[in-house]
């Protein structure tokens, strides 16, 4: 559940942040303009931020168990990353603008990470969708990542590159919740059984 709530409260909390606050805009100005030290919309994105750092840890542990490799590694990571955001608000020095700077990028890249991770073991498992979908985000978000610093719609990018990652962890959580991914879970086309995914195999005793 920590994999769906989490990006649930975050996109949330700067979708409405975004209709209330006054001069802001989601194609230039970056999501932590949000929790800006004085902006009216500090409290609802710093919840966001917290409600995403706080479900992480249920979600890193069960990707952990379910997700053979270190992507949960980057799932934890993000969220003590986002955690740190929070806690560094813009405008408070220039010291803890770059501090914050640091964090947010350390966030966005562990949460690639988490993706890129994940491709192989999908992918050995038969699993091709989600290794698509993983490779792809990845893909994806390191572009926008690395375009970010080098266009006008710097914030576009930023929400285009996180919400692809918010997907991946939404897509992936409800696979785990709904008993189709986690230790043992083979897809029947991998297994040519036939079978669906899970199901017990019976055999002869003795």
């Amino acid at each position: 559940m920590g994999g769906i709530v989490g990006p649930a409260a975050f996109i949330g909390a700067w979708v409405a942040g975004t209709v209330v606050l006054d001069g802001y805009s989601p194609i230039t100005d970056a999501i932590s303009r949000l929790a800006a030290v004085g902006a009216d919309t500090r409290w609802l994105m710093s919840t966001g931020f917290l409600a995403f750092a706080a479900a992480s840890v249920p979600a890193a542990a069960a990707v952990r168990r379910a997700v053979p490799g270190s992507a949960w590694t980057g799932v934890l990571g993000t969220g003590l990353a986002t955690a740190a955001v929070a806690a560094l608000p813009l405008d408070r020095s220039d010291t803890v603008d770059a501090a914050h700077g640091l964090a947010a990028a350390a966030g966005y890249v562990l949460f690639v990470y988490a993706a890129a991770a994940a491709t192989r073991p999908f992918h050995a498992s038969g699993r091709r969708g989600l290794a698509a979908l993983s490779l792809g985000v990845a893909v994806l978000a390191t572009t926008t990542l690395a375009a970010t610093p080098f266009v006008e719609a710097s914030g576009l990018l930023q929400r285009v590159g996180l919400t692809s990652l918010d997907v991946w962890l939404v897509s992936v959580s409800t696979q785990i919740l709904t008993g189709r991914l986690g230790p043992g879970r083979t897809p029947a086309h991998a297994s040519g059984s036939g079978r669906p995914n899970g199901a017990a195999v019976s055999r002869p005793v003795g």
